[in-house]
């Protein structure tokens, strides 16, 4: 059974990657964004939900817990996708990267107390670091494709969002045997937690831009570029290529 259920997604991996590897490149400075009529449609659902659900609930959730608590759930739940950073690095042909995340998931698993705490970093200066099948794929020179935005997930592009499935199997709680209000509660207080951290960011993006959908599509194509090549990418003109650094800094740790 577990095999069959992997085999579905491994075909529309496949697909995605071959898609990717076709899409054809705007030219420097052009937003590749032929779907940007339906990705504008997604852009609004997004952000009704984040409206009407996630705000109210992130607001909720700043009130009954502390900046501890929550950079303890952060954590948590970074802990739980440690294998998938692993991995990529390995893909990306990043031994010492991979030896990095490696001591980090079995320091933080066991004496920071299921990865609620990061002892890595605090004592040993090891500091966190994500690494998905996207940037991978980024790595190996596959081109970003088209710009994409994805039902509640949000920004993305035809070949990030093959990390989407590669995380989930990579993930720990994918193979914890848990019931469905379990995990859905877990999920749940991820989501929150993420979207309460991201709350300067997104008040800053609101705040900034005449068009937040074109302010959003061109900072996370920068961000995503500065992922790839690991803080050091191209120069490109971009008037909202700073936007994503300040999300990183209200996401540090």
């Amino acid at each position: 059974m577990a095999n069959d259920q992997k085999g579905k997604w491994l075909w529309p991996l496949l697909v995605a990657v071959l898609l990717v590897g076709c899409a054809s490149s705007p030219p420097p400075g052009e937003p590749h964004d032929p779907l940007e009529g339906f990705n504008r449609n997604v852009y609004a659902f997004n952000e009704t939900v984040d409206t009407y659900a996630l705000a109210p609930a992130s607001r909720g959730w700043t009130r009954v817990t502390t900046d501890g608590m929550r950079q303890g759930v952060h954590n948590f739940f970074d802990n739980l996708q440690a294998p998938g950073y692993i991995l990529n690095d390995i893909l990306q042909g990043k031994p010492a990267g991979a030896g990095v995340q490696t001591t980090r998931f079995i320091m933080n698993s066991t004496v920071g107390l299921l990865g609620f705490f990061d002892p890595a970093e605090a004592w040993l200066g090891l500091e966190p670091r994500s690494e998905d099948f996207g940037q991978t794929l980024g790595v190996w020179g596959v081109d970003a494709g088209p710009y994409l935005v994805l039902p509640l997930l949000g920004p993305s592009s035809t070949r990030d969002a093959t990390r989407y499935p590669v995380a989930y199997y990579t993930n720990v709680l994918t193979y914890v045997v848990l019931d469905t209000a379990t995990f859905g509660t877990l999920t749940a207080v991820n989501v929150v937690n993420a979207r309460t951290r991201a709350e300067g960011a997104i008040r800053a993006r609101d705040e900034a831009a005449v068009d937040p959908y074109v302010f959003t599509r061109s900072a996370y194509r920068q961000f995503r570029r500065n992922q790839v090549y690991d803080g050091e990418p191209p120069l490109e003109d971009d008037p909202y290529s700073d936007f994503f650094d300040e999300w990183d800094e209200e996401m540090a740790p």
